[in-house]
Order: structure tokens, then C-alpha cells, then sequence
């Protein structure tokens, strides 16, 4: 009886860590699963740049401010949503305080590599004249700093680098490319394989060539072959069916992908307020078997006017009309079991490329060994890290109101999700070191770190017990 209490403990202690921690989600055949519980993991998000691309400088961006998002992440957590896409960031800022709240409040995150500073972008038109060691370093240390969160889901390459006829003559190769890279990189250096997408617009002149496109496989290594694949798309306005939207040919168009498709941005504002009708299709039946969620454009209010909140003086926020109607259908979402999807889904294996795709050039020359020297010595810059933060920052005191203009009534504070486990709170990172993972001078490590390791251990445990006990 003393034994089946101590594996009882142990069972019960390892389940509890399993909990506690920040649980990676990795891609297994079309779709996103949860590397612990097994489950399948539905984007169920919104896109999130305050003040627009352009506000992203030497000083700010937006997972620099730990009050601002602060305020945010506890409205993210009201619209009931699981992950954000970020377009720009500047990895020379730091980003753990937001990182830790995101995790906290079991957010994860897609971000861009791109900005558009100078030297950290393509330019769609002339590749070859930003494809450098210059832009390189910038993509490698965006990888390398937000590799070590584990709520980073993903990383876009590109978003909607081929939009019209003179970009698809010069540019695509240079996505490939840039996606084998990014992929090179983070073997070499990430703690953990994260995967790598891009973000395309939905124009039906590239939707199914450049898709398949980056799809494809060279020489049938998978290097440079995209790990997902994100579409921007407005099609459904107001009230529309699956057939009036154009959505079920959309889902034909990718029916045989063999990667994870979601939408990157949806929602079109014709019809204002947004009703978002599409969401309660989008994570049903006659959607999720092709696709696997998608994130809305907007969440703050910017010139195009897709906001679900608008910001205003004193860094007060106001909720918008779409803010509620996003909610009500977020919060009404179910996701389909791993055994639902095994009987829905496809599976389809990667193709190799084949010479020529429709309306597409793909002959760029590029050299090949361009990262190469990058790619063996590792970029300088800080590891992501998970801190400590105390209750008050988990907190806002700036004034939030209602779609009416009253006082909001809803919590101030994130709601603790995730419980993060920290260690060697003394020391300090070193930048530039290959595997950060092991490394003592890491002011800490999150308790998924060993989740890994210990998950044959449980489940041995919780069989022992069970073999005990009858």
C-alpha cells in the first residue's frame, strides 16, 4: 500500500509539471499539434502590430512595452483567442516581460522576419539587391532570440512578397531560398526545430503555383520546402455561404497540400460591423480537414480601419463593435479530436519541384553559400528568456472602455494559464553562444525544457501504478 501512494505521488507530481509548463507545438502531417497532450492545435487568433509596420524602430516595438502589453494580453484573453501574429519586431530590443505575459496567458506567437527598416527586407522588385549578409543577420537574430520562447509557434519568411506580375518574375526564388535558409539556421543553432511559413496573398493569378511552389522538395530533401503556409484573405463580406464567398473552391485549391494551411489574415470590413460569419465555417467540418484556423486583421484600430479596438489618449483603450461579434463566435468554437481529423484528413506527401510553375520565374541565380559563414559562427544577440514577473505587472491600471464608451467591467489583471518555473535568477545570458539551452549563465530555463525527457518516465509510472493497484 506504501508503494502504490509513493507512484500514486509521483504520477500525480509529473501530470502537475506537465501542466505547469509551456507546452511546444510542433506540425505532424497538415496540422499543428500540442507536443504534450497530443492534441491538435487550431489557430484561433488575431494579427497584432500597434501604429502599423511603421512603428517598429530602433527604440520600440510592439513586444517591447511590458505595460502596454499588459493591457493588450488581457483583451486577448477576453476574445478568447490562442495565438497573434506579429509583422515586425527589432531584435535588438528586449522581449521577455511580453513573451513571459503571451505565455502566461497560453498565447502563442507567429512572427515576420521581416521590417521596414533599411537593410531588413526584401525588396520585391530587386531581390539581389537586399538578399545579403546585411539582411541575413537581421532574419538569423530574429530566429535566434524568439527560438528560445516556447510559445513561438512560427515563423513567416515573407507576406505577400509576390503580388503582381513583375514581383512573381523576380522573386520567388528568393522566398525558397530565404526558407531553406531560415530552416538551416535554426538546426544549427535553435534549441528545438521551430517551423518555418510564409504568408501569401490571395490573388488567383499565384494562389495554387506559388503555393505549390514552395511547397515542392529539391532533389527530394526538404530543406527549402515550406513548413506551413499562410493565405490573406477577404473574400467573405457580410452574409455569404460557402459558395458565394468562394470559399469551398479556396478549400479545393488546397485539399492536397501536405502542409498546414490557415488564413494569415481574414475578415473583410465592406460590410462594417464585421459580422465574421466565416469563423463558425472556417472550424467546421467542411473547413478544418484542409484548413487549420486563421488569425483576424486586425487588432487595433490603424487608417484602413479593420481595428477591434482603438487606442486613445493617456494610453486609454476603447472596445470596438467587432471586438464583441469576434468574441461571440471565438467563444463559441469547438476543435475536432485527433481521431475526427485522422478520419477527415488527407494525407499527402511533399512533391518534388518540377520545372516550371504558372506565371511564376524561378530561374533566379543566387549564391547558394550566401549564409553558409553565418549560419557555422552563430549571430550576436540576446536569447529569449522567460522572467519572473510580479503580480502587478500582470496588471493594468489605463482606462478601458466599452463599445458604449463606459467603464469596461471586465478583469484588469491576465489570468495566469501557464505557470512558468524559474531557476538561476543570479546570472547573466552571453551573447552569441551556439546552445543556449545548456548554458549556466541563462538567468533561467521554463519547466518545459525537461518535459521532454521525463514524458517516457510518467507514462511508465502512471502504468506501474496502474499494474499495482490492480
Amino acid at each position: 500500500m506504501i508503494s502504490v501512494s509513493i507512484f500514486t505521488f509521483l504520477v500525480l507530481e509529473f501530470l502537475a509539471l506537465c501542466q505547469a509548463s509551456v507546452h511546444t507545438i510542433q506540425i505532424k502531417d497538415k496540422h499543428f499539434v500540442d507536443t504534450v497532450t497530443g492534441k491538435p492545435f487550431f489557430i484561433k487568433g488575431v494579427d497584432y502590430q500597434p501604429g502599423g509596420s511603421s512603428d517598429v524602430s530602433e527604440k520600440q516595438d510592439p513586444l517591447s512595452n511590458p505595460k502596454a502589453c499588459a493591457r493588450d494580453i488581457l483583451l486577448f484573453q477576453e476574445l478568447g483567442i490562442n495565438t497573434v501574429r506579429i509583422y515586425s519586431i527589432n531584435p535588438d530590443l528586449n522581449h521577455d516581460a511580453c513573451m513571459t505575459m503571451m505565455a502566461m496567458a497560453g498565447i502563442y506567437l507567429i512572427l515576420d522576419v521581416n521590417s521596414p527598416l533599411q537593410s531588413q527586407h526584401l525588396n520585391r522588385y530587386e531581390p539581389w539587391t537586399t538578399y545579403n549578409e546585411v539582411y541575413l543577420e537581421h532574419v538569423f537574430k530574429v530566429v535566434e532570440q524568439f527560438s528560445h520562447y516556447n510559445n513561438t509557434l512560427g515563423f513567416f519568411a515573407g507576406n505577400e512578397i509576390v503580388n503582381d506580375k513583375r514581383s512573381a518574375q523576380y522573386s520567388p526564388a528568393y522566398i525558397k531560398e530565404l526558407i531553406g535558409t531560415m530552416k538551416n539556421y535554426i538546426r544549427a543553432h535553435s534549441p528545438r526545430t521551430i517551423p518555418v511559413g510564409y504568408s501569401a496573398a490571395d490573388d488567383l493569378s499565384y494562389r495554387v503555383s506559388l503555393s505549390e511552389y514552395l511547397e515542392c522538395k529539391v532533389d527530394d530533401k526538404p530543406e527549402n520546402s515550406v513548413d506551413f503556409y499562410g493565405v490573406n484573405s477577404y473574400q467573405w463580406c457580410g452574409q455569404q455561404t460557402m459558395q458565394t464567398s468562394g470559399y469551398s473552391t479556396l478549400v479545393d485549391a488546397y485539399r492536397s497540400y501536405s502542409k498546414p494551411v490557415f488564413f494569415s489574415e481574414f475578415g473583410c470590413n465592406k460590410v462594417l460591423p464585421r459580422q465574421f460569419q466565416e469563423i463558425d465555417y472556417l472550424f467546421s467540418e467542411e473547413m478544418y480537414s484542409v484548413f487549420c484556423g486563421g488569425l483576424v486583421y486586425e487588432f487595433s484600430q490603424e487608417d484602413n480601419n479593420y481595428g477591434l479596438v482603438e487606442y486613445q489618449e493617456n494610453d486609454s483603450v476603447q472596445l470596438l463593435a467587432d471586438f464583441e461579434r469576434l468574441k461571440s463566435h471565438y467563444q463559441n468554437i469547438e476543435f475536432p479530436s485527433m481521431k475526427t481529423l485522422k478520419e477527415t484528413v488527407e494525407m499527402e506527401e511533399t512533391p518534388s519541384c518540377t520545372d516550371e510553375y504558372e506565371n511564376l520565374d524561378i530561374e533566379s541565380k543566387i549564391a547558394k553559400d550566401l549564409g553558409s559563414s553565418l549560419i557555422k559562427k552563430g549571430v550576436k544577440v540576446e536569447k529569449g528568456k522567460y522572467v519572473d514577473l510580479h503580480e502587478k505587472q500582470l496588471s493594468t491600471n489605463v482606462t478601458i472602455l466599452d463599445m458604449h464608451g463606459d467603464n469596461w467591467k471586465g478583469p484588469k489583471k491576465i489570468e495566469i494559464r501557464q505557470s512558468l518555473t524559474f531557476t538561476d535568477q543570479e546570472g547573466e545570458r552571453e551573447d552569441g553562444d551556439e546552445e543556449d539551452k545548456d548554458d549556466p549563465k541563462r538567468k533561467h530555463k521554463n519547466s518545459a525544457s525537461i518535459i521532454g525527457p521525463l514524458l517516457p518516465l510518467g507514462l511508465f509510472l502512471f502504468f506501474y501504478t496502474l499494474n499495482i493497484i490492480f
